[in-house]
């Protein structure tokens, strides 16, 4: 994943720029003051009071949470107590250790991230990169010293402006905006000033970089004459490349998971209106089959009761012509005589009267 660190004096335009590169090659856009009251926040969670189910054991995993919210506690009571002592400032110890965490995560190490006006000075760069298993005394100053590849940033961008054009700069913002932030007159000057005295020394944060063999790239934001720093953006956008990600960002997964959620409504509705389509052709060509097998069930009876009437004529005439009178006959003479065994007396006569054996 693509790592960047913008780095500049006040008002030369590094936080528009980073929110902008983090948009457009989808990073995590760190900031100092973010890391700090987040790294504060998660230690005010740990050392908060949580209540123990009743009659729940303290194990040795309980025993490790304790020691946890111990250490948070100490840490926490630390950074509160040196920032009481600094007027609301921190010292480097805390700042390299919430910023490292942060580098380190898992979002920022998988998605990458721009890391805003931070490293100020060669000693927090070189505090913050390098390795910690590895980190040993240099014996000569300027050879290359060992740092921790996964958090390392891969571009590093020095914005820079004569102190003429950013002092134009601020005196041109909207009062509405300068109230209250860094760029009122006394305090971005005291910060000019001191970013100029940090980089006129012989070891700055520039040449960290550049003994780890991560060359800056270097614009003049005042040479462009552009206030929106389009042109800036543009140029680093041509140096780093396109994007490259090997994650998707919260936002994109939210996104992503809505688009899916959509699309899978989508898909069962669009299913079960196939299903009761195919359902309603069915019924239709079942309705259809029936009516057309009851048509020919009919047709098959009139044709078995015309077949029957057709075969039936030859026996009729045989019974009317050969059988019938003389069975009435022997019908009328069983009435006449009543014998005791009708139907012998019957079989007796028609067989004595059979007109072919007379």
């Amino acid at each position: 994943p693509i790592k960047i660190c913008i780095l500049g004096p006040p008002a030369v335009g590094k936080s528009s720029i980073a929110e902008e590169l983090s948009k457009y090659y989808k990073l995590h856009h760190i900031k100092l003051k973010d890391v700090i009251s987040e790294a504060i926040a998660k230690l005010e969670e740990i050392v908060a009071p949580k209540e123990r189910a009743e009659g729940e054991e303290e194990g040795e995993e309980e025993q490790e949470d304790e020691d946890r919210v111990e250490d948070a506690q100490e840490l926490l009571d630390g950074v509160k107590d040196n920032m009481e002592q600094s007027a609301g400032r921190l010292e480097d110890q805390y700042i390299i250790r919430f910023m490292k965490e942060k580098l380190r995560s898992m979002p920022c190490r998988n998605q990458g991230y721009v890391l805003d006006g931070f490293p100020k000075t060669y000693d927090q760069a070189k505090d913050l990169f390098t390795h910690e298993d590895e980190e040993e005394e240099e014996e000569i100053r300027g050879k290359m010293f060992p740092f921790d590849k996964l958090i390392i940033p891969e571009f590093v961008c020095a914005l820079d402006a004569s102190d003429e054009f950013l002092k134009e700069r601020v005196i041109n913002l909207p009062e509405s905006f300068v109230a209250g932030t860094h760029y009122s007159q006394d305090r971005f000057l005291r910060a000019l000033s001191n970013y100029r005295d940090i980089n006129t020394e012989d070891e700055t944060v520039l040449n960290y970089f550049d003994e780890i063999e991560v060359h800056p790239i270097h614009i003049d934001v005042g040479k462009l004459e552009d206030a929106q720093n389009r042109l800036a953006i543009k140029q680093l956008i041509k140096e780093i490349g396109e994007p490259r990600n090997y994650g998707l960002t919260d936002e994109e997964k939210v996104e992503e998971e809505r688009k899916a959620a959509g699309e899978r409504l989508a898909r069962e509705a669009a299913e079960e209106e196939e299903r009761q389509r195919h359902e309603a052709v069915e019924m239709a060509e079942r309705v259809a089959r029936w009516e057309e097998w009851n048509k020919r069930l009919e047709e098959v009876k009139r044709e078995e009761r015309e077949l029957l009437e057709a075969q039936s004529i030859p026996l009729r005439n045989y019974l009317m012509t050969y059988v019938m009178p003389t069975l009435m006959q022997g019908l009328n003479e069983c009435c006449k005589v009543r014998p005791e065994d009708p139907v012998d007396f019957l079989a007796e006569y028609l067989f004595k009267n059979n007109p072919e054996m007379q």
